[in-house]
């Protein structure tokens, strides 16, 4: 199965910036599309963005213009430029991955998003 680890949480100010990356490991199988879900608690968990191994990428509408997901195939590596960070983006962003003939979902730890003054 594939093992992520994501990092680069944490808490900043309105306005601010943060860069979270998700690196995939422990699988065989190809991987056709990493990226972030993020949850609020209270709310159902929301697809922020997505990249898929031959480039394609998808925003949701709230992000579009702030956010950019970059991914090194090589590497299995997928990066979120957050910029002008808002409240509204306080969250848990879970790293996910599409592996294998039939998309098999794996899912990251999480990692803590803040937007606070």
């Amino acid at each position: 199965q594939v093992q992520l680890v994501e990092s680069g949480g944490g808490l900043v100010q309105p306005g601010g910036s943060l860069r979270l990356s998700c690196a995939a490991s422990g699988s065989s199988c190809s991987i056709n599309a990493m990226g972030w879900y993020r949850q609020a608690p209270g709310k159902e968990r929301e697809l922020v963005a997505g990249v898929s191994r031959f480039g394609s990428t998808n925003y949701a509408d709230s992000v579009k213009g702030r956010f950019t997901i970059s991914r090194d195939n090589a590497k299995n590596t997928v990066y979120l430029q957050m910029n002008s960070l808002k409240p509204e983006d306080t969250a848990v962003y879970y790293c996910y991955v599409l592996a294998g003939g039939r998309d098999f979902r794996y899912w990251g730890q999480g990692t803590q998003v803040t937007v606070s003054s």
